[in-house]
């Protein structure tokens, strides 16, 4: 099909757009002007859980640090909350998730199947608003946190105070630096980094135990503290049940988990519709993480509660969102305090790399498939600049504060979360798995609560939520309403029948007849070439094809287009395509009927009764409306060159 041609692009536009962005595999070719990308090879599942534990994993920068701030001497019971809650519910959520949605599109591409036309649109682009706050403010909030460990070393301190926001968006930039490099090495810096950092905070744990049973009384201290603010176990679970939401970012990096899965290598024999291989290690990959995270959540929120003082933890304390960091310059020295420090500071800067991945994996899988987002947003450097952009932005509005942007990051997760437990709620009730269904309900009943309570004391993470679902639905409908007059089609099929009209009418004029099914009768045919020959003054002994397009899906920006032929009433010739626009599909059947016969094709139609204005916003929202010019439109923009250009008549 032949597209508008381009000059030669400059060296620095050839590698920013070297290659569509690899998490989009499965989808094909996915627009006249893209090309195919080579087969992805993937990484072993425990290479990639390297690269979600970077986020998974370093919530324990901060995690212990905000456990105590909510639950006081109560924190590892309400840990151990967090850890039931990770193990039982979020954990075969995803894992479900996975089995239904095997391409990294997670729970949003579940729940997209349940609604249609543009409702469906708005939903995704609603929850695609949350996914960006939870991504993005990953970024933001973990490079905030490094430079708060990094300011607040004690080696450092004096030299660096006051200069968090610069060390923040130096973080950033070296971040999407990165991923502009190459994504292969950020995975490798991942497992590094989640080696180092998770071999460092053993090490801090042994001695944190070796303390606790050096000094017997610290633990008998902290039990009768907290049966005399508590009184019993069930007042304990209690209080433990109503603190859990300000504990959810401890459940973050699962979303990451299956939004990266197609980095899976999985098996030899697996294929895009069947990836068996990849389903299976990635559930290995979640299964192990959650593990890992659980054991590291438990013990150290143990130590940190009955070995820090509690005034450490608050605003201005030395073990403020750092209380492991705490632990190891006290009991381990400096020294190792400082490499532990580093090695934080390495996995909180780092941690945005999953969420930057599954930033390019979701956006381009939906924005430019909706035609809401440039060719070019397929490509995964442009969209590294873009997402660096934002992040810069992100951190200069909350002044690279770690504490302001919580309330925005546990809103993206939770969200994303409930989300996903009520995709794998109805797919299991779909498949009817009675049991299934029951308790994937129970788990979103939880999550909606925790996220609901989360809401109602942290009001600003929804409206920052808010306010990037509104960006992404104004960018969307800007970037549509520009692309409106594309060739949107990606290629045409003909049947057999349809391809015998075509080769018939090449050896003479080839003209078709566009014409809205009504009845379908003789004497519609039979009126509607009368009316042609009439309006345009042609002979009688003309021959004319009839082109009939029925509307589907008029929120959908792309897709192939395949012709069937028909005879009606014994001498009707009609070609029928199925398409979501009238006028693109249209053009995409002239372009490929030239570019087959060699011969150019021409085409009547009647002009559109109404207002230009009405009927141009038909055509935007419902695929039709003013057809005549906007077909010709679609060609000018296609075909640049006017003798090449199929013939549209008016009459």
């Amino acid at each position: 099909m032949t597209t508008t041609e381009h000059p030669a692009p400059s060296r620095l536009r050839s590698w920013m757009l070297e290659g569509l962005s690899d998490m989009g595999k499965g989808q094909g070719v996915t627009g006249p002007h893209a090309t195919p990308e080579p087969p992805h090879r993937g990484q072993a599942w425990y290479r990639v859980m390297c690269l979600t534990g970077v986020d998974y994993f370093s919530t324990l920068g901060y995690q212990p640090g905000i456990a105590a701030l909510a639950a006081g001497l109560l924190s590892p019971v309400a840990t151990v909350v967090l850890v039931v809650v990770t193990l039982a519910g979020a954990l075969p959520v995803y894992r479900r998730v996975a089995e239904e949605s095997p391409h990294g599109e997670g729970s949003i591409a579940m729940l997209e199947r349940l609604l249609t036309f543009w409702k469906g649109k708005l939903f995704v682009l609603t929850l695609l608003g949350f996914a960006a706050t939870d991504f993005l403010i990953t970024i933001t909030l973990s490079a905030a946190d490094a430079s708060t460990h990094l300011v607040e070393n004690p080696h450092l301190t004096d030299a660096l105070q006051g200069r968090r926001m610069l060390i923040t968006l130096l973080l950033v930039a070296l971040l999407g630096a990165v991923f502009l490099k190459g994504f292969l090495e950020a995975i490798g810096v991942a497992v590094a980094l989640v080696a180092t950092y998770l071999a460092l905070n053993a090490v801090v744990v042994a001695a944190g135990f070796w303390h606790v049973v050096t000094a017997g009384h610290v633990v008998t201290d902290w039990s009768h503290a907290l049966t005399a603010e508590h009184g019993n176990v069930f007042a304990m679970v209690g209080v433990s049940l109503l603190v859990f939401p300000k504990l959810a970012l401890g459940l973050s990096g699962f979303e990451t988990g299956v939004a990266v899965m197609p980095h899976v290598k999985g098996d030899p024999g697996d294929t895009e519709d069947h990836p068996a291989g990849r389903i299976r290690d990635t559930k290995k990959l979640l299964t192990t993480a959650a593990l890992i995270m659980s054991v590291f959540l438990i013990v150290t929120s143990f130590l940190t509660t009955v070995l820090i003082p509690e005034k450490e933890f608050e605003s201005g304390g030395q073990a403020n969102g750092r209380a492991l960091a705490y632990l190891a310059h006290e009991y381990l020295g400096n020294t190792f305090g400082t490499v532990y420090d580093v090695s934080t500071i390495a996995i909180l800067w780092f941690a945005g790399a999953s969420a930057m991945a599954g930033l390019l994996n979701l956006m381009p899988r939906y924005l430019p498939r909706y035609g809401m987002a440039p060719h070019w947003a397929r490509a995964v450097r442009p969209m590294v600049l873009v997402f660096t952009l934002i992040a810069f932005l992100v951190t200069w509005v909350f002044d690279a504060d770690v504490d302001a942007q919580g309330g925005a990051y546990a809103t993206g997760v939770l969200v994303l979360m409930s989300s996903a437990a009520i995709a794998v709620t109805i797919a299991a009730r779909r498949a009817g798995q009675r049991g299934w269904t029951v308790a994937f309900g129970v788990v979103s009943a939880v999550l909606l609560y925790v996220t609901v309570v989360n809401v109602i004391e942290r009001p600003d993470g929804v409206k920052i939520g808010a306010c990037f679902i509104a960006g992404i639905i104004a960018v969307s409908l800007l970037s549509r309403l520009a692309r409106a007059f594309e060739l949107r089609v990606t290629d045409v099929t003909l049947d057999p029948l349809a391809d015998r009209f075509v080769r018939d009418m090449a050896s003479r004029k080839m003209r078709f007849i566009a014409n809205e099914p009504d009845r379908r009768d003789r004497a519609e045919y039979r009126d509607k070439v009368e009316q042609i020959r009439e309006d345009n003054d042609l002979p009688a002994h003309e021959d004319f094809v009839f082109a009939e397009v029925t509307v589907t899906d008029p929120s959908e920006f792309e897709g192939r287009l395949v012709v069937r032929g028909e005879v009606l009433h014994g001498r009707y010739r009609v070609l029928v395509l199925e398409s979501s626009s009238i006028p693109n599909a249209l053009a995409a059947l002239l372009l490929h009927v030239r570019d087959t016969t060699g011969c150019t094709p021409h085409i009547y139609f009647e002009w559109t009764e109404g207002s230009p204005f009405t009927n141009f916003l038909r055509f935007f929202l419902f695929g039709q409306g003013e057809v005549a010019p906007v077909t010709r439109e679609v060609l000018r923009e296609a075909e640049p060159d006017p003798a090449r250009r199929p013939r549209v008549h008016t009459g």
